[in-house]
């Protein structure tokens, strides 16, 4: 299926071309003007300007060849050589048709070469409770690998669990020292407790204590760097308490991750990459791309001439490459983040080969993801242009600062979705919505409101922009929110459940009203809608057009009777355009990771 609007861009560029026109200025927009036109094309001014020609006589020249075409109720010249297009009502009623048979992608159409792609997204860590720090990227990773999915790639989506590192030494010897694991701190090989010593709360009210405590002891600091560096060499014992951690914090992240609609098919975490470092660190200085810097290993990544003005401790100001070297190997013989990265990047190639991998990541770890990324390219781990950072800007509160709580600190996820929940069930009481549901369904069915109300709050956002957190107006049933479009989503239910009462059948799709053509143009807009948001990885386009279709049905249903329809053909054809409506409106709210209530 070719939806309406690239059908007539290949016709307008054939015309061009038959003109001897670029067909690259052959482009067709949405006119700006609806009530006159369905689409328009203003690329003769810009031909005309080229071949010092009339624009007004090549755009009428255009319009004439095109003058015959059936899908076509009329062309015109507009202005100074605007060409308008105003589709007919046959061609809107096939198309409409088509999106309604089409029950799986609603008009959407998928790539021509699906590939392999990776999705790094979320970044929890052992020990570590999800904040609203984790909420973006969680959102934007989700909803990005179900549009890939949806175009017809293969993914994994991949949690990059954190689990490695200094914070799993500060966790060994806080816990040691609490009591209650001596049976894992010996230099014996085990059998080992199966059962974890330690709860998610333990590990919660540790790893604070331990962190600052490593500040400020420094012996208390080498504890935990010899204990490091003993679970990463194999030490039997802390292997195993180091097991337990990660799957006491899988648990409870699984919980949370679940209640947000997010899964993963990779746990996958940085100790994966880890047994890939020694290796790896033997091919880069076999490859040449290894160089000591004040006793540090490092690759260059700064190609001839890039620099920018850094400023030192001292406040002095020099020239340096931009961006700065990899740091792989520090001067104490320590792998560093970037090396776990590099590495990783180098597991992902042995275990996927993937066509592509995208970091869904904050838009402050720009610099680190270049540094990488070049590395990685230098060393053949990844083919240039494979590795996208998609950044994304911050969730403000209204102060315009990340948010907080109102005692300044940082909210877990939990508590932000317990609070979006008791918001959502107030809301529903108060719009008398969902009062015969029962309570299990009714709990359910608020759920799914503060999930949509969060998830459409930060998704009809630009990914790279940030945004002002506001739970009174992302949980209101009016204007352009989550729940808003649920309330839609459930009308049109409603509508087809007593159609189907009554016995009333859907039938072929005639297009006769203007609320009936806004309807079709917007159902046949998807296509463009989902194609655009995949090529950017930006699913807010997909959450615009959601609200514009969930208007569009809203005048449609107010203007166009559906049950009382004037007969039998026109309520068929009404009732078509309803379930493609809501069809639509369902896959589209799907790729946001938004789920519809049957009720409310």
């Amino acid at each position: 299926m070719t939806d309406l609007k690239t059908a007539l861009g290949e016709a307008v560029a054939a015309a061009f071309a038959a003109e001897g026109v670029d067909t690259a200025l052959a482009r067709v927009t949405p006119s700006d003007r609806p009530d006159l036109a369905d689409f328009q094309s203003s690329g003769a001014l810009a031909a005309a300007k080229a071949l010092k020609a009339n624009p007004r006589e090549l755009a009428g020249r255009i319009a004439e060849r095109l003058s015959s075409d059936p899908r076509l109720a009329s062309v015109e010249v507009a202005g100074p050589g605007f060409v308008n297009f105003r589709l007919s009502d046959a061609a809107l009623a096939g198309r409409a048709a088509e999106v309604a048979s089409d029950a799986d992608h609603a008009g959407a159409s998928s790539v021509l070469k699906p590939r392999k792609v990776v999705i790094d997204y979320a970044g929890p860590n052992v020990a570590k409770p999800m904040h609203v720090g984790h909420l973006r990227s969680s959102i934007i990773g989700e909803s990005l690998k179900r549009l890939f999915r949806f175009r017809g790639d293969t993914v994994w989506g991949d949690a990059h669990f954190g689990d490695w590192g200094f914070q799993m030494g500060l966790l060994i010897v806080a816990v040691g020292d609490e009591g209650g694991a001596d049976a894992f701190l010996g230099e014996g090989s085990g059998p080992f407790p199966a059962d974890s010593p330690v709860t998610l709360e333990d590990l919660e009210r540790l790893y604070p204590l331990a962190a600052g405590r490593a500040k400020e002891d420094v012996d208390y600091r080498d504890r935990a760097r010899k204990a490091t560096a003993a679970l990463q060499a194999g030490h039997a014992g802390y292997r195993a308490l180091w097991a337990h951690f990660v799957a006491v914090s899988r648990v409870a992240l699984e919980r949370e991750f679940g209640a947000l609609g997010v899964t993963f098919d990779l746990w996958n975490g940085e100790s994966d990459a880890d047994p890939l470092i020694p290796g790896m660190v033997v091919d880069l200085k076999a490859k040449s791309l290894l160089v000591e810097d004040d006793g540090a290993q490092v690759i260059h990544v700064a190609r001839n001439g890039e620099t920018r003005k850094r400023k030192l401790a001292d406040g002095s100001v020099i020239e340096a490459p931009s961006p700065p070297p990899l740091l792989v190997i520090s001067s104490e013989g320590s792998a560093m983040y970037g090396t776990t990265d590099l590495a990783t990047i180098l597991d992902r190639r042995n275990r996927i080969d993937p066509d592509l991998i995208l970091y869904v990541v904050d838009e402050r770890q720009a610099e680190h993801f270049e540094q990488v990324f070049r590395g990685a390219y230098l060393a053949r781990y990844a083919d240039a242009g494979t590795l996208e950072h998609l950044g994304f800007g911050t969730m403000n509160g209204t102060d315009g600062k990340p948010f907080k709580t109102r005692a300044g600190g940082v909210l877990k996820l939990h508590d932000l979705i317990t609070q979006a929940t008791d918001k959502a069930r107030d809301r529903l009481r108060e719009a008398e919505l969902g009062t015969d549901l029962d309570e299990a369904t009714f709990e359910a069915t608020a759920h799914k409101v503060a999930i949509a109300a969060l998830k459409f709050a930060d998704l009809s956002n630009s990914r790279t922009t940030s945004y002002v957190f506001d739970l009174d107006r992302f949980m209101s049933f009016e204007g352009k929110t989550g729940p808003y479009l649920l309330y839609q989503a459930v009308r049109i239910k409603s509508l087809l459940r007593r159609a189907s009462e009554q016995g009333a059948a859907a039938g072929g799709v005639v297009i006769a009203e203007p609320a009936e053509r806004d309807l079709a143009l917007t159902l046949d807009a998807f296509d463009q809608a989902v194609s655009e948001a995949y090529d950017k990885r930006s699913p807010h386009v997909v959450a615009e057009h959601a609200y514009r279709l969930a208007q569009s049905f809203s005048k449609f249903y107010a203007a166009c009777p559906v049950l009382a329809a004037p007969d039998v053909g026109t309520r068929g054809s009404r009732l078509t355009l309803s379930k493609a409506a809501l069809d639509q409106l369902e896959i589209a709210l799907d790729l946001l990771g938004i789920a519809t209530p049957e009720r409310m």
